[in-house]
């Protein structure tokens, strides 16, 4: 990706207004700069669904597109297999899953047929994390001292502290959503780009390697 752009989304939150405002600031060039997003596209905002098939007809169209894991996504996919479902509905997933069910009026718990079979793929498709030149990229973020070949999947989509204090050094910057700031946290190891999209706020990207910032929202 040398001399081409990487622009990098913050946690949407099924904010698909705000995701398509955002789209129309960055200048883009599918042709030539990457696009990453962090995680989290769905639970909590008004169209989750819509976020997964908007995110899946770039990634349709356009090759240089990449999809991290986000701790939401982790959750679907364990309410689907039954483990931690009320961890999830806690968590702002009942949005979701109404949008999937098929029979509105049922409150049974969502089937797994139900989910579109792109969904589901895009769904276990997610990578933990994206590396490029001098930046992860990642949903949550790092243990500090522990080795990259040894980081769990857990703190990859959970970890706020030590990892949002810490000054350590990863090898490269780390740019991640997960915690939301008023403002993105700017850091010399470390920026974080959930700037509250799941609470009507702001969404957030960076483009790098410039570390310059676009915002859609209020």
């Amino acid at each position: 990706m040398s001399g081409n752009k990487t622009f990098v989304i913050g946690d949407i939150h099924g904010q698909l207004g705000m995701l398509e405002n955002l789209m129309e600031k960055i200048p883009w060039r599918p042709d030539k700069d990457a696009l990453v997003f962090l995680g989290d596209y769905i639970d909590r905002g008004p169209d989750s669904r819509g976020v997964v098939d908007y995110i899946l007809s770039l990634t349709g169209n356009y090759s240089r597109i990449s999809c991290v894991l986000g701790n939401h996504e982790g959750m679907l996919l364990d309410y689907l297999a039954g483990v931690h479902k009320k961890l999830y509905l806690a968590n702002g997933g009942g949005p979701t899953l109404k949008a999937y069910k098929r029979d509105k009026g049922l409150l049974s718990p969502l089937l797994l047929h139900e989910i579109p079979n792109d969904h589901m793929a895009f769904y276990n498709s997610l990578n933990p994390f994206v590396e490029i030149e001098d930046y992860y990229l990642i949903h949550a973020g790092f243990m500090p001292g522990v080795p990259m070949a040894l980081q769990t999947k857990a703190d990859m989509m959970w970890i706020r502290e030590p990892f949002i204090s810490s000054t350590y050094d990863f090898g490269k910057k780390i740019v991640f959503g997960h915690t939301p700031f008023l403002e993105p946290l700017v850091m010399k190891n470390k920026i974080g780009l959930d700037t509250g999209a799941a609470y009507g706020r702001r969404l957030c990207c960076l483009e790098l390697p410039a570390e310059k910032f676009y915002f859609a929202g209020v």
